[in-house]
């Protein structure tokens, strides 16, 4: 029989179900991952004990959508999700049913889950119940519906980003008619809240495969809310600095930055606007002059279209914006692209031009890589120094300008312009009596 580790608290409020009479399991995901050997997030239970019959079992309880058979079990405050079984009647938007009917059966609810793999359910007592054959598709490396593709689909969408989600997380491969269900699904993920496909889209991209959005291209997944990435998946590159289309070297920049989501988001629109600003010239030789700029207004668009929060839009827009971004390789200049980009951002600044230049073609890659290697140590060297950067490392401030004999008013802004812009250029001079004693009055 297959085993898996049951955390105690989990067991505790399985047996107390069964000793009772009822039916209770582990299930879905964390089945999935025990079994993976990865460590669930989360430990979903399912019974066939109604709500209010899960609630009378235990002290602690609040529900937490008790329309759909889910309470959640306090055990030393600690949450556990208790749902009873069910299935779910007529979906009526492509994302929710309009009404779930509790059941008593156990199989009935696996049935109405998304893939195999997380359509299995495991106690001590009965051990793995997998209706569907999920552990073989789990040891075959395979994302499979349960049942009919289309049907599974056609009553949540989101499935279909969850499909492509599971697949880059888990290494896995989308079985031929689950691929077909979510190709002939996808434009109903136009029903889907834009705030559920952030979280499935930052997941991907996330992922230790993020380039599998290359099959939510060829599937028409993409196109029902990032068409900007189609348009780039289709954009030649006749240049000597590249060999992939503009949608390929995105794909393949994001195999190159660690999973951060800054930097992987980051990655996903530098060269997005690119499309929109390509010419050729007379000899052939294809050119994106300004392409930066319209990548980050573009940048700004989409990630205001799909919720994401204010920081992260200001952190992704800014370094799409300066991702080309190339200086001489001398301390001043350093100092004023750190100014420029900001402190917090320029060490992803740093990473985002390595990944650019890394899926580049090879013609001038070791200059490049020498370049960015030359502002990195310049970089270091200056924050060692603790060198001045902005005005809030400026040796004065406005009160010292004022109690020096000057004026408030917009001179004062002026003035700690006039010395950041100094002491960019002359680090030495970022001492307040070196400063004030060039005031103009």
């Amino acid at each position: 029989m297959v085993e898996i580790h049951i955390p105690e608290k989990v067991n505790k409020i399985i047996h107390t179900l069964q000793e009772h009479g009822y039916e209770a399991y582990a299930v879905g995901g964390c089945v999935r991952d025990s079994f993976l050997g990865r460590e669930p997030m989360d430990w979903d239970i399912t019974t066939s004990a109604m709500p209010e019959e899960t609630k009378a079992l235990f002290p602690h309880t609040f529900d937490t959508g008790i329309e759909h058979g889910t309470i959640t079990v306090l055990l030393d405050h600690e949450g556990f999700e208790v749902t009873t079984y069910r299935v779910d009647g007529k979906y009526e938007d492509s994302r929710h049913p309009k009404e779930v009917i509790f059941v008593r059966n156990l199989q009935e609810d696996l049935l109405r889950r998304d893939f195999t793999i997380n359509a299995m359910a495991y106690n001590e007592k009965e051990g793995l119940v997998d209706i569907f054959g999920g552990m073989d598709d789990l040891r075959a490396g395979i994302i499979r519906c349960v049942g009919n593709a289309q049907a599974r689909f056609s009553e949540d969408a989101l499935r279909i980003l969850r499909g492509i989600r599971f697949a880059a997380q888990l290494g896995f491969e989308l079985e031929d008619e689950t691929r077909e269900g979510m190709r002939l699904l996808a434009p109903t993920l136009r029903k889907i809240s834009a705030e559920r496909i952030q979280v499935e889209l930052v997941k991907t991209l996330t992922s230790s495969r993020p380039d599998l959005l290359r099959e939510a291209w060829k599937l028409g997944i993409t196109k029902e809310f990032l068409p900007e990435f189609d348009l780039a998946m289709e954009t030649t590159q006749e240049t000597v600095h590249h060999m992939y289309t503009v949608g390929e070297h995105i794909l393949h920049t994001l195999l190159e930055v660690r999973p951060d989501r800054i930097l992987r988001l980051t990655m996903l629109l530098h060269d997005i606007g690119k499309p929109y600003m390509k010419t050729m010239d007379a000899d052939g030789v294809a050119h994106f002059k300004g392409h930066p700029e319209k990548s980050s207004e573009l940048a700004n668009e989409i990630l205001h279209r799909l919720k994401f929060d204010n920081d992260t839009i200001r952190k992704v827009t800014k370094l799409v914006r300066y991702h080309d971004h190339r200086m001489p390789v001398t301390p001043a200049h350093v100092r004023r692209a750190v100014h420029e980009i900001g402190e917090d951002l320029f060490p992803l600044y740093l990473e985002v031009r390595r990944a650019d230049v890394a899926a580049q073609s090879m013609y001038q890659h070791k200059e490049k890589v020498a370049d960015i290697d030359g502002v990195e140590k310049l970089y270091h060297e200056i924050m060692e120094r603790k060198e001045c950067v902005s005005l809030k490392m400026l040796a004065v401030t406005g009160k010292d300008l004022i109690a020096a004999g000057m004026k408030p008013g917009k001179e004062i802004g002026q003035m700690l312009e006039h010395f950041l812009d100094l002491v960019l250029e002359h680090p030495e001079l970022n001492q307040k009596e070196e400063l004030l004693k060039r005031i103009e009055l």
